[in-house]
């Protein structure tokens, strides 16, 4: 009946011009969600699936090949695709170039306008894809550009564009693009290349001009560099190889070409000191670039990968990650790379003297003091998840070096990028190299994340430390040396040496200790050459207790406070009171009721 009257009210109702336009309203909005909720799912059904589209299939083979062969690196992603050498630093997607001004002993801090890389446009192309990678390892920033030429569906109607450029490392002045296109079509592929000293971008700021030197030709572009605050200008000259403005590629063909650039800068200068200067780097400039165009350019890469490779002989590895705030391996190797990009190796100038590289392999052999404080490998602003500009990696690269600094590292920092990598992975776990051993200080409160520090140098060896966790959880430290010259004798033992040291072997199996940990605390290991140092050791510590580390933490973290649980039981008692005050009052006190009822 209820609902019959209020259904013969509802014209009446509908007959407002308000209730209408509510309807209406109500109705339009409806409709909005039902749109914007099919469009939402659509995308998230779309957002798992595989890429669609010739290029992008190209892309997805072309970049799986990439990294079977050995990426080693960063893959496709947010990160900045950069190549440095300390001298120089290209940021690659962008195609700029940093320098370092002659002398200054710092990192490239200066950005220059000059288009550093070959850039190609595809002419009648149907759709593009790319990506980038870091090879870490190689030291070098590798591009893929698939182009779909043809109106088929498949990866070969796709022409391939590859590209590698590095900054290299042994050579500080020269800096290599390798290109290759791939045309498996039918179809002749032509792409439009714009040279960097021949780019409409320079204008006035750079002049430029074609060297011809023992049948060799090539540009050379001049340009200055304005300093912020200063009267002073950096000049920088530029030689690179001259590239046709026109790449055409014949079906089923490839075609190959590495332009290779040499760059020198001048020291802050007057600007009447202009025409000297400019031309004393000129002449080094040609003199360098012919050295190189004599070479072979396989040759040159393979001097500057190798150079990476003797870098990357130390190094972190993160095995096994517990927490949320804990870098991963992916962060921990890109700082790495980016940090060493914008550093200098002294030790590789060939002009540098035999005492200054004596002093310099001396820190980087046996570091002492360096690293005392507590571990980096939580300190986020040295191991940052993203970086998204040149300008925050030197900002990265002088708070490591200010940090290494003033914890000790003085002489690793000096080293230049060979000191660093070793202060960076020292670091990280907290080793510490003192007057007659180097110890292990970790906090024994983070030991339940698992990782490997390796190409740790001491003297002329080299030692691998990891922290491993076994089937139960509970830590364990494992070490193995790499003997580089004649076998020296090592030895090692665990927080408070209190049994006797163990020497370390070149054993494959490596050798494991147990994580102790003592009151006060004191360093988890300690490795030396000196048998007597490590046996006398134990009787300086004062220590008054040694404890497994699973006894550690659970005092550590006992559990709740005893005045907890007291509070707990005392609410718990007077609640059942309370209840049986209640229940006395109800059938026992004055007026309480009857438990039976009468029944008269």
């Amino acid at each position: 009946m209820w609902l019959q009257q209020r259904l013969k009210g509802l014209p009446g109702l509908l007959s407002s011009s308000w209730a209408r336009r509510l309807l209406l309203l109500l109705a339009l909005l409806l409709v909005a969600y039902w749109y914007l909720g099919a469009a939402r799912a659509r995308r998230g059904a779309g957002r798992g699936a595989e890429p669609r589209g010739a290029a992008a299939l190209c892309l997805q083979a072309a970049t799986g090949a990439w990294r079977a062969a050995g990426g080693g690196g960063g893959g496709p992603g947010p990160g900045l695709a950069l190549a440095g050498n300390g001298f120089l630093l290209l940021d690659v997607a962008a195609g700029r170039l940093w320098v370092s001004a002659a002398g200054s002993g710092g990192g490239p801090a200066l950005a220059t306008e000059y288009p550093a890389l070959v850039r190609l446009r595809a002419l009648g192309g149907r759709g593009e894809a790319r990506a980038a990678l870091a090879a870490l390892r190689d030291g070098a920033v590798r591009r893929v550009r698939c182009v779909q030429t043809g109106p088929g569906a498949g990866a070969g109607d796709c022409v391939t564009v590859r590209e590698e450029v590095v900054a290299h490392r042994s050579r500080p002045h020269l800096y290599l693009q390798r290109i290759r296109i791939a045309n498996p079509t039918e179809r002749v592929a032509a792409f439009e290349a714009s040279a960097p000293a021949s780019a409409p971008s320079l204008g006035a700021r750079f002049a430029t001009s074609l060297e011809k030197v023992e049948e060799r030709q090539f540009l050379l572009s001049s340009g200055r560099l304005l300093l912020a605050g200063s009267p002073k200008v950096v000049l920088m000259v530029v030689a690179a190889k001259k590239l046709v403005s026109r790449v055409q590629v014949a079906p089923k063909s490839h075609f190959d070409e590495t332009v290779l650039s040499v760059v020198y800068t001048s020291e802050p200068i007057e600007v009447s000191r202009l025409e000297e200067t400019f031309s004393k780097l000129r002449e080094s400039a040609k003199k360098e670039m012919l050295e190189v165009m004599q070479m072979g350019v396989e040759d040159l890469f393979q001097e500057h990968q190798q150079t990476w490779s003797d870098l990357f002989i130390s190094g972190v590895e993160m095995r096994k990650i517990t927490d949320s705030h804990t870098p991963s391996s992916e962060t921990v190797n890109m700082t790495l790379y980016y940090v060493l990009s914008s550093m200098p190796a002294p030790l590789l100038d060939p002009l540098i003297s035999g005492e200054d590289r004596e002093k310099m392999e001396a820190s980087l052999n046996y570091a002492d003091h360096c690293f005392s404080g507590h571990a980096t490998m939580h300190a986020e602003n040295l191991w940052p998840a993203k970086l998204t500009s040149v300008t925050q990696i030197l900002q990265l690269s002088d708070l490591w070096k200010l940090t290494l600094q003033k914890r000790g590292c003085k002489g690793l920092v000096a080293a230049g990028v060979h000191g660093l990598m070793q202060g960076m992975v020292l670091s990280f776990g907290g080793l510490q190299f003192t007057e007659n051993h180097l110890q292990f200080q970790a906090d024994p409160d983070v030991l339940h994340n698992s990782y490997s520090l390796r190409g740790i140098h001491y003297n002329k060896d080299l030692i691998n430390l990891a922290v491993l966790l076994d089937a139960e959880g509970k830590p364990f430290l494992h070490v193995s040396v790499k003997f580089q010259d004649k076998p020296v004798r090592l030895y090692a033992c665990e927080a408070g040496c209190m049994n006797e040291p163990v020497e370390l072997t070149s054993e494959a199996r490596g050798h494991t200790f147990p994580v102790m940990v003592t009151q006060p605390i004191t360093p988890l290991l300690y490795i030396s050459t000196d048998l007597i140092h490590l046996q006398d050791l134990r009787h300086t510590l004062h220590l008054k207790a040694i404890l497994a580390h699973e006894e550690h933490m659970a005092k550590q973290y006992p559990g709740l406070p005893f005045l907890f649980w007291f509070s707990v039981a005392s609410l718990i008692t007077l609640f059942h009171l309370f209840l049986f005050k209640l229940i006395y009052n109800e059938y026992c006190g004055p007026g309480a009721k009857p438990l039976f009822r009468s029944k008269v």
